[in-house]
Order: structure tokens, then C-alpha cells, then sequence
């Protein structure tokens, strides 16, 4: 089990990328959350497998609406009393 911070640059506002990321996540079985970043980034924390975090990414960018140009990523502790993945207003 890991926990990722991740702020996604590129076209990932207005492409249903939150939506999308939520739907993969809770898909999967991971928690934490995303929400769109006032200047036009997005910020994510997620938790679960490592492998299946790759994933979710993996299909994210593959993902013809959505553009991602560049990834910073930090490894967080883990939220032991985490349960779901939740989608978060813009900050």
C-alpha cells in the first residue's frame, strides 16, 4: 500500500478528467481524492496498491480527451481510516 500526491498539468480541466480519475479509482478499490487546482492544474491523492495507482494513470493518459503534459508526484504517509475515493470542489 502507498499513498501518491500528484498535480497533472496539461489539458486536464473541462475534460472530465476528475470524473474520470474517480470513476477509475473507486473502480479499482483505491481512495483519496482529486479536484481541479485554480490555475487550471489538477491535484489527486491516492491511495491502494502501487501497481494499480499505475494503472489508473496509465489510463488516464491514454485517454483521448484528456492531455497531460507533465506529472509531479510525492510519496505521502498512508490514511489508515480512508474508505472512498471523493471528488473535491476546485481550490
Amino acid at each position: 500500500m502507498v499513498r501518491k500526491h500528484y498535480i497533472f498539468t496539461g489539458r486536464v480541466q473541462g475534460v472530465g478528467f476528475r470524473y474520470r480519475s474517480a470513476w477509475l479509482a473507486r473502480g479499482s478499490g483505491l481512495t483519496g481524492w482529486v479536484r481541479n487546482l485554480s490555475d487550471g492544474r489538477v491535484e489527486m491523492e491516492i491511495q491502494g496498491d502501487e501497481a494499480v495507482i499505475e494503472g489508473v494513470l496509465a489510463r488516464l493518459k491514454g485517454d483521448s480527451h484528456i492531455r497531460i503534459d507533465q506529472i509531479d508526484s510525492k510519496d505521502l504517509p498512508l490514511v489508515e481510516k480512508e474508505r472512498k475515493f471523493q471528488t473535491k470542489f476546485t481550490y
